[in-house]
């Protein structure tokens, strides 16, 4: 039955996807001006190969300045919009959906690579001077945020609702709005982050209506037959921050807007949080979305196995898990998992001579 479950049809809104089986947004830091390479055509085409329902792209960026890293991809221009077109296009025609997450990365922006420390770049060494609901600095060393006024928020607003439509443009049919991890949305909703004492931060009602007006936003340029996503973190894993009955609270309002699935991670928000990780450890998150505040969820997070991933499905812990690290490993994952939970999905005709029997 997990298996029955996992590869069964996920319909959102006019969209149906052949699988329970996402593939995760996950930075590749390897574009050029915001422009997606060749890599991203085979990293994300390979994963629509493989047997995936909906492959998103990493966090790509509403605006120059909301890059995590000058590598990040960026839909801010018609020209980024046409380099990912070729790239949705593939994905559809190998039968997923092409999805599109954008993001804002906030006081978290301007640092480099991973494999180089991630360390902050500051202006005059590739580096921009972050923004972000309060003058908070992520951690030691790096740069304090320039705190955001009203017209910032507008102008990011704007850039998030011109991201929508720039996906449109590309090809993609679902957009994932990214409030997770740390960046900007998320930290208007942490009061570790978000010290503000206007209309836009102190109570949960005031923390929550900058991210909900951006989703808003999205979803209104959006065209209605299609889903739009939310990536949460359920959690800050920290004492007196945001927490899982907050974000049931934030689900709530995002359904009022329209919004059609919540993808539950979460932490992010401080360098140094004990998150007690653990295989599936964020799924009673999504199942506690799912069934508190009655919209669809995505589980992510050491999702690792086939019965593992049919199980959350099977229970309605989630309509769908999110494979992150575990399609870098295997990008033909759904392909393996299937036959493991013994249910027989067709490979693209140019592998079928490696089909098992």
């Amino acid at each position: 039955m997990n298996g029955a479950h996992l590869f069964s049809p996920l319909r959102l809104r006019e969209r149906v996807f052949r699988n329970r089986v996402f593939v995760s947004p996950m930075c590749q830091y390897s574009a050029v001006d915001g422009m997606p390479t060749d890599w991203h055509l085979v990293h994300l085409g390979s994963r629509a190969v493989g047997g995936a329902a909906l492959v998103m792209t990493e966090a790509t960026a509403v605006s120059p300045e909301g890059r995590i890293i000058p590598h990040d991809t960026g839909i801010w221009s018609r020209e980024q919009a046409a380099a990912f077109g070729k790239i949705a296009e593939f994905i559809r025609q190998h039968g997923a959906v092409a999805g599109i997450q954008v993001a804002h990365a906030g006081r978290k922006a301007s640092t480099d690579v991973p494999w180089r420390g991630g360390k902050p770049l500051a202006p005059g060494n590739g580096g921009w001077q972050p923004i972000a609901p309060s003058p908070v600095p992520f951690a030691e060393g790096h740069a304090v945020p320039r705190e955001m006024t009203e017209a910032d928020m507008e102008r990011v607003r704007e850039a998030f609702a011109a991201a929508a439509r720039r996906g449109q443009e590309a090809g993609f049919e679902v957009i994932e709005v990214h409030m997770a991890h740390g960046y900007l949305l998320h930290e208007f909703l942490s009061p570790l982050t978000n010290r503000r004492t206007d209309a836009w931060g102190g109570s949960l009602e005031n923390r929550i209506r900058f991210p909900v007006s951006v989703a808003r936003a999205v979803r209104e340029e959006w065209p209605g037959r299609l889903p739009v996503l939310v990536r949460v973190s359920a959690t800050d894993w920290v004492e007196g921050g945001w927490d899982l009955q907050q974000t049931i609270a934030l689900a709530r309002e995002l359904k009022t807007v329209g919004i059609d699935m919540v993808d539950c991670s979460s932490g992010g928000t401080v360098s140094d949080a004990k998150v007690p990780s653990g295989p599936g450890f964020q799924a009673p998150f999504a199942a506690a979305v799912r069934r508190e505040a009655g919209i669809a969820t995505g589980a992510v997070g050491l999702i690792t196995e086939p019965a593992q991933a049919g199980r959350i499905v099977s229970t309605g812990m989630a309509d769908a898990v999110m494979i992150g690290r575990e399609s870098l490993r295997d990008p033909y994952w759904p392909l393996h998992a299937a036959r493991s939970l013994g249910v027989d999905i067709p490979w693209p005709p140019q592998y079928e001579r490696a089909k098992p029997m």
